[in-house]
């Protein structure tokens, strides 16, 4: 079992080479992070974009770009849909957003000629490292899922199980957030979670362990569960999964983690598709980058055994 992103990184490389097609690779930040995961053992990388402004930018970042493919492409939807074919084609492994706005990223994976649809929802998971948590946290949906329905719920977990097998969580705790640990018709979210881990007692929903609604700190505050008098839940601050009721909870707690907390490494991938997609925001580090890189490729090595 992973428990820090070391860990992740060292299960990669116990893994076959992994490479990861980038849709408009002319980007200062991505060529960084796709030289340091090929230094590393991480992942190979084809760079489809504009090939001058590519090695252009890399040339002022002295990076050397020469042992990777570089696939001509100056045109950004035609890059894009060139980079998901890869992908698509198994050529490439993973498939990471470059130099181009979100949508576009996400119009080339729901391509129906050569895009990544499974015909599962898509959602959006984040890895988090975080001092003092012995385990690694599993964030649902901090980026993607808006408003989750129930069934959208489901799904999101269903998701999320996969890569917390993948990482080598063998029966991941999942904990569907709410401000109380108690049901109340007047708050849905905490009728949707009681829902939820009936479905899981029922084995609708499979591979992991679902006890909601839950506090945060009772999700993953021992301590706190303990003087709560929660001892009877499934549940007692050892959370493996935190799927939270709206991209309103997810993202504030994600980012306020990420801005606030010392020492945090995290890292992000869009699941539910053929192959795990790598969606970050400029705004994210270039270790985060590296790490989506990692955990995109630990979840690709999952997927190639059970597909």
């Amino acid at each position: 079992m992973s428990t820090s992103f070391d860990g992740l990184i060292s299960k990669v490389k116990e893994c076959g080479q992994k490479t990861v097609s980038v849709a408009v690779a002319q980007d200062s930040a991505v060529l960084e992070a796709v030289r340091a995961a090929k230094d590393r053992g991480i992942a190979n990388a084809i760079l489809v974009g504009d090939e001058d402004k590519i090695k252009a930018i890399a040339g002022e970042l002295k990076i050397d770009v020469s042992d990777f493919e570089i696939i001509n492409e100056p045109d950004e939807w035609t890059a894009a849909l060139t980079a998901v074919k890869l992908a698509h084609d198994g050529k490439a492994d993973m498939y990471m957003k470059g130099l181009l706005e979100t949508k576009t990223f996400l119009k080339s994976i729901l391509d129906k000629e050569v895009g990544l649809r499974t015909g599962r929802t898509l959602s959006h998971v984040c890895v988090f490292d975080i001092p003092g948590i012995e385990q690694l946290l599993f964030f649902t949906d901090v980026a993607f899922m808006t408003y989750p329905t129930l069934e959208d719920k489901v799904h999101i977990i269903e998701n999320t199980v996969e890569v917390a097998h993948a990482c080598g969580v063998p029966n991941p705790k999942v904990a569907p957030l709410a401000a109380v640990e108690v049901v109340n018709p007047k708050m849905p979210v905490t009728v949707d979670a009681a829902e939820l881990t009936k479905m899981n007692e029922e084995g609708k929903i499979t591979g992991c362990i679902v006890d909601g609604p839950l506090s945060l700190d009772l999700a993953i505050d021992e301590e706190a569960a303990r003087h709560k008098g929660a001892t009877h839940r499934k549940i007692q601050g050892d959370a493996d999964v935190l799927l939270f009721p709206d991209i309103h909870a997810g993202n504030l707690v994600y980012k306020a983690i990420v801005h606030m907390v010392d020492g945090v490494k995290n890292g992000c991938i869009l699941t539910g598709t053929k192959v795990p997609a790598i969606l970050t925001s400029r705004s994210d580090s270039f270790e985060t980058k590296v790490n989506s890189i990692a955990l995109a490729a630990v979840v690709a090595e999952e997927l190639n055994k059970t597909r």
